[in-house]
């Protein structure tokens, strides 16, 4: 069973600032409540290995999800797919910008290969998301 899950949100930043934030695997990874860790080469900018646990009967894990990202439009769109024995996931996140800062229009197709993936998805989407635009308040476009 595979779920789309679709919502923009809108952030007072800049759009390059945003974008900093955003085609940062590591980053996106962090702001994701499930994510426990995340492994990536500073060689590779565009590859993580996210290890997460779902909150989901039958499925009491830890699992290996490798990510990468598909094609980049700096700084305006990225696109990435994840690969576990749980589920895929591909993501999009296009950035737009505003006369008060960016519009970010994020996209996820959850492919689960376990029960309860996708439900579990798309019932927790929103406050993902949540996560995200208070992950970018906090992270430090300043160093980057």
């Amino acid at each position: 069973m595979t779920v789309e899950l679709e919502r923009t949100i809108e952030i007072d930043a800049p759009r390059d600032a945003v974008w900093a934030f955003i085609a940062d695997p590591i980053e996106r990874a962090r702001a994701i409540s499930v994510v426990e860790a995340v492994d990536a080469d500073p060689e590779h900018v565009d590859r993580a290995t996210w290890e997460i646990s779902l909150p989901i009967p039958l499925l009491d894990k830890r699992v290996s999800v490798d990510t990468r990202d598909v094609e980049r439009d700096p700084p305006a769109f990225v696109r990435f797919v994840g690969r576990s024995s749980v589920m895929d996931i591909q993501g999009e996140h296009r950035l737009t910008e505003t006369e008060t800062g960016t519009s970010l229009s994020n996209r996820f197709v959850v492919d689960g290969h376990a029960p309860g993936v996708e439900t579990f998805f798309e019932r927790q989407f929103g406050a993902e998301l949540d996560n995200l635009e208070a992950a970018f308040e906090s992270f430090d476009t300043q160093d980057r």
